[in-house]
C-alpha cells in the first residue's frame, strides 16, 4: 500500500468495505447460532433460549433416559465449545470487534452445560435458563477473568464457566423445583 493510501480516508473506507464483504460462512453461521445472535434486543438471551429449545425438543423427541440425556448434553456442549472457539475468533476478526454481541455460540455452549443434569421438563429448563443468564450477565469471579483470554477462547470460556456455576446452583435448587 502506498503512503498516500495509508492516510487517504476514501482508501480506508474502501478497505473496511472490502473486509466487511469477506465473511467466512461456516464461522458466521455457528458464531451467530444460525442467526439467533442477529435478533434484537438481547442476542445472548435469544442464543440461550435457542439452546434450551433444542435441548427440550431433543429430550422429548428421542426420549433418552436421564443418563443418556446428560451425556448427550455434555457432548453437545463440548462440541459447541470446540467449534465455537475458532468460529468466534474468525467472526471477531472479520467484524473488527473484540467480543461481538451477535456471537452467541458461547451462550449455547454455556446454556447446555447448565442443562446437563436437569430433568427435561419446563420448570427445570426455565431454572437452568434463568441461572445461566444471571451468571452470564453478572460474571462473578472467576468468570470475568476468563474474558481476558485471547480471541475466541475468552469469548467462549467465560460462558462455559457461567454454565458450570449455573449447573452447580441448578443441581442444588432442583431439589425444590
Amino acid at each position: 500500500m502506498a503512503l498516500e493510501d495509508a492516510i487517504d480516508p476514501a482508501s480506508q473506507k474502501r478497505d473496511m468495505a472490502r473486509s466487511q464483504l469477506r465473511k467466512t460462512g461456516w464461522a458466521w453461521a455457528v458464531g451467530t447460532w444460525f442467526g439467533a445472535g442477529l435478533l434484537r434486543p438481547g442476542p445472548g438471551t435469544y442464543g440461550s433460549v435457542a439452546a434450551v429449545l433444542l435441548w427440550y425438543a431433543a429430550a422429548h423427541f428421542f426420549h433418552p433416559g436421564w443418563a443418556a440425556l446428560a451425556v448427550g448434553t455434555a457432548i453437545a456442549a463440548a462440541l459447541a465449545t470446540a467449534v465455537g472457539i475458532p468460529a468466534a475468533t474468525i467472526v471477531a476478526r472479520e467484524s473488527g470487534r473484540e467480543d461481538p454481541g451477535f456471537v452467541v455460540v458461547d451462550e449455547v455452549a454455556g446454556q447446555w452445560i447448565a442443562l446437563i443434569a436437569m430433568r427435561p421438563d419446563w420448570r427445570h429448563a426455565l431454572l437452568a435458563l434463568l441461572l445461566f443468564r444471571v451468571f452470564d450477565i453478572w460474571k462473578p469471579w472467576p468468570v470475568r477473568r476468563l474474558e481476558e483470554l485471547p480471541e475466541g477462547t475468552g469469548i467462549m470460556l467465560d460462558d462455559v464457566a457461567a454454565g458450570v456455576l449455573a449447573l452447580v446452583c441448578g443441581l442444588v435448587l432442583s431439589r425444590w423445583v
